[in-house]
């Protein structure tokens, strides 16, 4: 039991080293940063209006489309990853498919990012 137990232990000190480096950067972030609160740093943002004002006020949709454009694009380069990683291991008609295969969707990618350039939805008027 006890060499079982063993071949856990470099994963118990890479937890435990984990835990101290994490916890050491907590500390030295309490003690060192500079604090100087103001109200607009305390102030939560996260779509361009105050978090508590009325629910019935005019809202502006730019946030959502740049956030949503940029999710959208993020997840498509996502799929590069993976590509990267598994295409050598394929034999070389299937090497050679899967490269045109990712060619054709980074100009997919690359058509419709300069399709939203031209249409003004990365601008902020």
């Amino acid at each position: 039991m006890n060499a079982l137990l063993l071949q856990y232990l470099p994963v118990i000190i890479f937890m435990g080293i984990a835990a101290v480096l994490g916890l050491g950067f907590i500390f030295a972030a309490l003690v060192l940063a500079p604090k100087a609160p103001d109200t607009e740093k305390l102030s939560a943002y996260e779509c361009g209006f105050n978090a508590f004002d009325s629910a019935r006020q005019k809202f502006d949709v730019r946030f959502y489309l740049v956030s949503i454009l940029f999710i959208i694009f993020d997840l498509e380069v996502a799929f590069l990853f993976p590509w990267a990683v598994s295409m050598f291991d394929l034999p070389q008609a299937g090497m050679e498919f899967a490269f045109w295969s990712m060619m054709s969707f980074l100009t997919i990618l690359t058509v419709g990012f300069i399709y939203e350039w031209k249409k003004g939805a990365l601008e902020w008027e």
